[in-house]
């Protein structure tokens, strides 16, 4: 997989009134974390929109700083709740010739059989949490589902994963599968006790006869 490339500047303080300052001037606050001291940095924001038109946690990112070059994941973010603009971003920063642990999306490829036949697909797993080396992390787990048939699934073990990388989640955990539709049951509403009928309407079977009963007896 390519790195992406951000270049990023050190920041000194914090705070939200530091923070608020950087945003408004196009910066994103951010940290860089892992093996060594946290690292407070700075990323342009116009940057990092063009970098990410997707947000992954497999994505290995560059980070050019006047010190140096930081290989680093994006392991969390924080986005403002009314204009959906990235307010700050934590960078993971591993070590290089270790495995190390993150997780990749799943496409799922194909129309499968058993949406053919009248079935729905349901999909319960998006991504999978692998462990490996920087240089195999894939950018994406693909699985065909062409051939998935009514009232099947598949599971973790019917991913086929790249040389070196290890799954960390159980193999019979379902990724996805074909159910059937759910039937809509139309049920009549029922009568209310003691409800007058629309006019027009034909009163239900035996109300006639108790209100000419209660008509003689009145008399």
């Amino acid at each position: 997989m390519e790195a992406k490339k951000l270049n990023v500047e050190s920041r000194q303080g914090g705070g939200k009134s530091a923070a608020g300052r950087l945003r408004r001037e196009g910066k994103i606050p951010a940290v860089i974390y892992g093996h060594t001291a946290p690292t407070p940095i700075t990323v342009d924001a116009r940057e990092f929109r063009n970098a990410f038109k997707r947000i992954t946690e497999n994505t290995i990112v560059e980070l050019h700083m006047p010190g140096g070059v930081h290989e680093v994941l994006v392991k969390d973010y924080q986005r403002d709740n009314l204009t959906g603009q990235i307010v700050h971003v934590d960078f993971y920063e591993f070590e290089k010739g270790k495995a190390l642990r993150t997780r990749v999306p799943i496409r799922l490829t194909g129309n499968p059989v058993g949406v053919k036949e009248g079935g729905i697909l349901e999909t319960q797993l998006r991504e999978l949490d692998v462990e490996c080396l920087p240089k195999d992390l894939p950018e994406e787990i693909v699985l065909d589902i062409t051939e998935l048939a009514l009232d099947r699934a598949l599971h973790v073990r019917d991913l086929v994963l790249p040389t070196g990388v290890r799954v960390l989640l159980a193999a019979d955990q379902v990724v996805c599968l074909v159910a059937h539709r759910k039937a809509e049951e139309e049920v009549a509403p029922a009568a209310v006790e003691g409800e007058v009928p629309a006019e027009g309407e034909a009163p239900a079977e035996g109300e006639g006869e108790a209100a000419e009963e209660t008509e003689e007896k009145e008399e």
